[in-house]
């Protein structure tokens, strides 16, 4: 009975023991897989960024907002602007508006030639290139045109004339071009230059895909010097540009700003005019808005499609022509006598402002343009949460926005099977990095998020040196970007799994 009783304590404690550390394994909490997820602030920590990291995310169906740090600190938003102008463009002009460039005469044709003025009648086009004008010229010559009797006139002022969108850019940044009502190749004008013995050949032309006419406009002098690498004058009628002689090489090709758009686009159509048959005079500039019979038109790409590759490369004039269009089309009759030359750059980037508030509820915003290229716009990462969560808004702009490649683990590849999906738009400005847009977690669940990182500081201190590609820009721009894949990805994983 002893043995038995010490046996049953012994046999009791081991019962004990084996039910304490079951080897059958009991269920995991729900939210388990979750725990390792590294938080947003370890994250910020370990990126070394300097300045700021602002960011805010939602529920996109219900706005209910998820996790936020710093959501109403205001930075500059870059090229993420071009999400709000899209917007306040679409819901303005509609999807399907397109521009119009027209050809018109001014007197009836006689034996092939007008008996007057042919003139070349700018809608505003941002997306008209070399090409598109010599299918214009093509249409004219189809029509039995081959010269004028008179003058060849141009007119631009479909929109008002914008010299430079940001005054703080360098002053050969292709990306920075005047803004006028008739544009062609993004104003900008191709300068190639190849070493020929001690020397060097240079050419400037309206490059397209299938022409490439030599203009005259812009002109380019090798000068014996360092610095600055490029330097522009005012000329007679013309861009006149000189390029150190030390930083060309062996050779290459970069496109500069046209800073007198419309004697550009004169030139461009005269030389492909001619290339069709048609003999027309050096371009004049048409004063007032012009009149007579429309004998050609060139009509771009419906404004959806202009908007999904304007978000797609990033496209700064196509932003600027689109917001001032839609500025125009709701001031109206407003603008008065002066028409679309009483619209600044500003005073419509103001309008935009207006609508955000009114339309959006956004309270945390002043944008100084409509592409984000200068710096003084600022805006809200709660506010660009609040636009995309906004009812409507997704339908609308959804389809145009551009799919975010997500890294695997290692970081260095794309993972093209990854369970969290990202359509946002980007913004990159020398020490400023921006996405913005919605996020798909691995159950489906949709969120709307802004990520804003600025080091205004080092920013400023760029400017100031002036130097094109800023010491240590490179470095947070790639920091910030990676730093932005890996909040995305921890909150697919936290909120939406």
């Amino acid at each position: 009975m002893l043995l038995g009783g010490v046996a049953g304590a012994a046999l009791g404690q081991d019962s004990a023991a084996v039910s304490f550390s079951s080897p059958f394994p009991r269920p995991r909490p729900a939210g388990f897989h979750k725990r390792a997820i590294a938080s947003s602030e370890a994250l910020i920590a370990a990126s070394g960024l300097s300045g700021q990291v602002s960011f805010a995310l939602a529920d996109a169906a219900t706005g209910e907002m998820l996790e936020a740090r710093h959501p109403v600190l205001r930075l500059p938003p870059a090229s993420v602007a071009k999400a709000v102008t899209s917007i306040y463009a679409l819901e303005t002009l509609g999807a399907g508006f397109t521009f119009e460039t027209r050809v018109y005469a001014t007197g009836p044709v006689d034996a092939g030639k007008i008996q007057g003025d042919l003139i070349l009648v700018g809608g505003g086009d941002p997306t008209l290139d070399t090409d598109m004008l010599a299918g214009l010229a093509a249409n004219v010559r189809a029509a039995g045109i081959t010269g004028v009797t008179g003058r060849f006139l141009i007119w631009d002022g479909a929109l008002p004339r914008i010299e430079q969108i940001d005054d703080q850019q360098t002053e050969y940044a292709g990306y920075n071009p005047t803004i006028t009502g008739l544009n062609v190749n993004y104003n900008r004008v191709h300068f190639e230059w190849k070493r020929s013995g001690a020397d060097y050949t240079v050419k400037m032309d309206a490059r397209a895909e299938r022409y490439a006419p030599d203009v005259r406009i812009a002109s380019m002098r090798i000068a014996p010097r360092d610095l600055p690498v490029f330097d522009w004058d005012a000329g007679q009628g013309r861009d006149e540009w000189s390029v150190a002689r030390s930083a060309l090489g062996n050779g290459g090709a970069r496109w500069l700003p046209v800073r007198l758009p419309a004697l550009y686009a004169g030139e461009v159509f005269q030389a492909v005019a001619r290339q069709n048959g048609i003999a027309l005079p050096k371009a004049e500039r048409a004063e007032g808005k012009p009149t007579g019979n429309q004998i050609a038109t060139h009509k771009s790409p419906p404004l959806a499609q202009m908007v999904k590759e304007m978000l797609l490369y990033s496209t700064n004039l196509t932003a600027e022509v689109l917001g001032l269009s839609a500025t125009l089309a709701r001031v109206g009759a407003g603008v008065g006598a002066r028409g679309a030359e009483a619209v600044t750059l500003k005073s419509s980037a103001a309008a935009m402002n207006a609508w955000a508030e009114a339309r959006l509820g956004m309270r945390h915003l002043s944008f100084v343009d409509h592409s984000g290229l200068g710096g003084e716009s600022h805006v809200s990462t709660s506010d660009m949460v609040r636009l995309f969560a906004a009812r409507g808004i997704e339908p609308l702009i959804g389809p145009l926005l551009k799919s975010i490649a997500m890294p695997d683990a290692t970081g260095k590849k794309v993972d093209p099977d990854h369970p969290v999906r990202v359509i946002a738009k980007t913004g990159t400005l020398d020490f400023v990095s921006t996405l913005a847009g919605y996020v798909t977690g691995p159950d489906g669940r949709r969120m709307a998020f802004a990520i804003f990182a600025a080091d205004l500081p080092a920013r400023a201190r760029a400017k100031a040196a002036g130097d094109e590609v800023p010491r240590g820009a490179k470095t947070f721009n790639s920091s910030a970007k990676k730093l932005q894949k890996q909040l995305l990805d921890r909150w697919g994983m936290i909120y939406a799994s």
